[in-house]
């Protein structure tokens, strides 16, 4: 697969049976159709309402950022943003096909996501040290 945003061959990352398209060439990651609902799973934050389908009925974006095209399907994507201060900007196939996240904002996200307490109080440490260590999540 080719990255939407700098046209780099992608790789795939497994992390708790999620397999994530991640570039190498500018590090974004791209979620296929209901992985980003799963990983919010594994860190039981299921109520998070934070889906493909929250962000194609949101409104568009108002961005100076260039449209990218859908690496499934070829089409351009909807700009969104996600998240509370500040807002995250990501890309998202209106087809349905899944969410392109640039550098760092994939962790971003996550640390803005409300702790569940819970028998697992280290599975949003977890993943968030697993999208530091492979998707630069921390700067």
């Amino acid at each position: 697969m080719k990255c939407p945003a700098c046209s780099s061959p992608m790789i795939v990352v497994e992390h708790e049976q999620i397999e994530l398209d991640y570039c190498v060439g500018c590090s974004g990651v791209w979620f296929d159709a209901g992985e980003l609902e799963l990983l919010l799973e594994t860190m039981q934050l299921e109520e998070a309402s934070l889906s493909l389908d929250s962000v194609l009925t949101s409104p568009e974006a108002k961005s100076a950022e260039k449209k990218r095209k859908c690496p499934i399907c070829g089409q351009k994507m909807k700009k969104a943003t996600v998240g509370h201060q500040p807002e995250v900007l990501i890309d998202a196939c209106q087809r349905g096909d899944g969410l392109w996240f640039d550098k760092g904002e994939v962790g971003q996200l996550i640390t803005q996501l409300p702790d569940k307490p819970s028998e697992e109080s280290d599975s949003q440490e977890r993943v968030i040290t697993f999208l530091g260590e492979v998707f630069q999540a921390r700067d």
